[in-house]
């Protein structure tokens, strides 16, 4: 039994075509190292699987909050999909055990580890709905990462950081925050900003993200964190 075909039997899912799932769990790195092998690496699987996961989650938030408006449930959404949280389910699920991958990217810093565990998670959703289609896909979706949206609520991680942070800032000290990015690292595909965000032209905290405005993010719930332990 090859690691697909396990791998598939721990998230309850028999594929008619494996080859989809291993194409799933195949990173760009590790074709580099093994030019021979068959299938191409997952970066068009986690394309369709962003999509399907953003039209799924999008449909299961306007169900379950009948009142909430649209610019709650973006922010919902958000907390359910970026990333960080991805990669954390993807950790819930065990997936970094059977992604292909070359050595030099499996050793890897822990935040170059995130985006690829995220980025394979979107692509086993992909695959899955490629393979079983929408009603597979939703269920998969609703067992593994809609379910953690009480805990996003509990926890309160889908309230707009930049817009509190600017709240307090602007009422405290009469300025507005400002953002920069310092720096980028990694190939275009699996980019890490890294964002600072000043008062008044101070360095007040950074952040790091798979994008800019994650990054932005990540950087205002810092100084959040600063600011209210003052």
């Amino acid at each position: 039994m090859d690691s697909a075909e396990i791998f598939a039997k721990q998230i309850g899912i028999k594929f008619k075509n494996l080859n989809l799932l291993t194409e799933a769990l195949t990173h760009r790195s590790y074709i580099n190292e093994n030019p021979k092998w068959q299938l191409p690496h997952n970066e068009r699987l986690e394309f369709l699987g962003d999509a399907v996961l953003e039209l799924i989650v999008s449909e299961l938030l306007f169900k379950k909050f009948p009142d909430a408006a649209e610019g709650q449930m973006t922010l919902l959404r958000a907390a359910l999909v970026n990333y960080l949280k991805l990669a954390e389910i993807a950790k819930n699920i065990n997936l970094k055990k059977f992604i292909l991958m070359s050595r030099g990217e499996a050793k890897d810093s822990s935040r170059a580890q995130e985006v690829i565990l995220a980025n394979a998670m979107e692509a086993v959703i992909g695959a899955v709905y490629l393979d079983q289609g929408f009603k597979v896909s939703e269920e998969f979706i609703k067992k593994s990462v809609f379910s953690h949206i009480e805990e996003v609520l509990e926890n309160k991680t889908y309230k707009d950081a930049k817009s509190e942070l600017q709240e307090i800032v602007q009422d405290k000290l009469k300025v507005t925050p400002s953002y920069k990015i310092i720096s980028e690292e990694g190939p275009a595909h699996e980019k890490i900003f890294k964002s600072g965000v000043y008062f008044d032209g101070q360095l007040v905290a950074e952040g790091e993200g798979s994008s800019k405005q994650e990054a932005e993010v990540e950087a205002a719930k810092t100084a959040l964190t600063k600011i209210k332990s003052e």
